[in-house]
């Protein structure tokens, strides 16, 4: 009996560089932007996943504290045309059109931290 096997497609190396370069201006966009524009919450880039044409980009960010999650998304969310006016500003020597970005929130220390927390009692 043969069992078919989808293959997972990996990010070429083009993709690898674009979403490493976005990460990093975005970083530096939060940074700049400064935790009182995100309620006093310190936003940061943790990840960038960007389709193979290079026109949609998926974004993770990490909301520390994350008691202020759901208004900084918000805050995010209605900021997300100046975010990517910015983003386009920094990268239109390096890329013919800057990609639509969808934020994503990455829950990842979260989990971790209730993991620890299981396992102290």
């Amino acid at each position: 009996m043969w069992i078919k096997i989808k293959k997972m497609e990996t990010e070429s190396t083009r993709q690898q560089k674009v979403a490493r370069q976005l990460q990093k201006d975005l970083s530096e966009i939060f940074q700049q932007q400064g935790m009182r524009v995100y309620d006093g919450a310190m936003v940061s880039v943790t990840g960038v996943r960007i389709s193979p044409d290079l026109s949609f980009a998926k974004v993770f960010v990490s909301i520390f504290p994350s008691s202020k999650t759901e208004t900084v998304v918000r805050i995010i969310l209605q900021n997300t045309k100046t975010i990517r006016m910015e983003m386009g500003k920094r990268v239109k020597n390096q890329l013919r059109m800057v990609p639509e970005i969808a934020f994503n929130v990455d829950d990842s220390l979260d989990y971790v931290e209730k993991i620890e927390s299981l396992l102290k009692k």
